[in-house]
């Protein structure tokens, strides 16, 4: 369905387009948007090498164990289904860490990371376990203290004030997060009643 959309919404584009005689525009736009995915792509290719490079190095070292000691105890409460020493919960916390941060594309790989041993402990491979849907939850919705990646683009964009949307950011990231919370365990607890 989403791709009949993409489909009609660039067939529409293109045929206003032809009908005001800037076909033209159609073209190079195109040819721009390919180059600029190209960069972004190749971008993305170095820092999700270097994240899990250093995610490994911080495995072997034991910091993601630390940590995962650290803040074992808060997400072993939205986690419950998770075995106390569970390697998926270190590359949870680096991923909310990076989120927190604000660095989305620093958070991709440990997101990664974290759905492969979530599935490694899944009974039910054909079907996503209750970590793994409150990980995505959280994951998609996390709080963002401070929005670096948008702070970066604003910064290329030549704002006035790039920091300024920090206090917002906070207040929006924080309500998703809350929300997303509340709504998996309702739907958690709701789920194990029904059984």
């Amino acid at each position: 369905m989403v791709n009949l959309i993409w489909l009609l919404m660039l067939a529409i584009g293109i045929i206003v387009s032809a009908y005001n005689g800037h076909i033209e525009t159609v073209t190079a736009s195109a040819m721009k948007a390919a180059e600029l995915g190209v960069e972004v792509a190749i971008e993305l290719i170095g820092v999700m090498s270097l994240w899990l490079g250093l995610l490994r190095l911080a495995e072997e070292a034991g910091f993601v164990r630390g940590i995962a000691r650290i803040f074992g105890p808060l997400v072993r409460l939205l986690f419950p289904s998770l075995k106390p020493n569970s390697p998926a919960l270190g590359a949870i916390i680096m991923n909310l860490s990076a989120n927190v941060l604000g660095l989305g594309n620093a958070a991709t790989p440990f997101g990664l990371k974290a759905m492969q041993e979530l599935q490694k402990e899944n009974s039910t491979p054909d079907v996503a376990s209750p970590a793994m849907i409150t990980f995505l939850a959280l994951n998609t919705s996390c709080i963002t203290l401070i929005p670096a990646t948008i702070i970066g683009v604003r910064l290329k964009a030549n704002s006035v004030n790039p920091t300024e949307i920090i206090g917002t950011t906070i207040v929006a990231t924080g309500c998703a997060m809350t929300v997303a919370i509340l709504v998996d365990y309702f739907i958690r607890r709701r789920s194990r009643r029904k059984r």
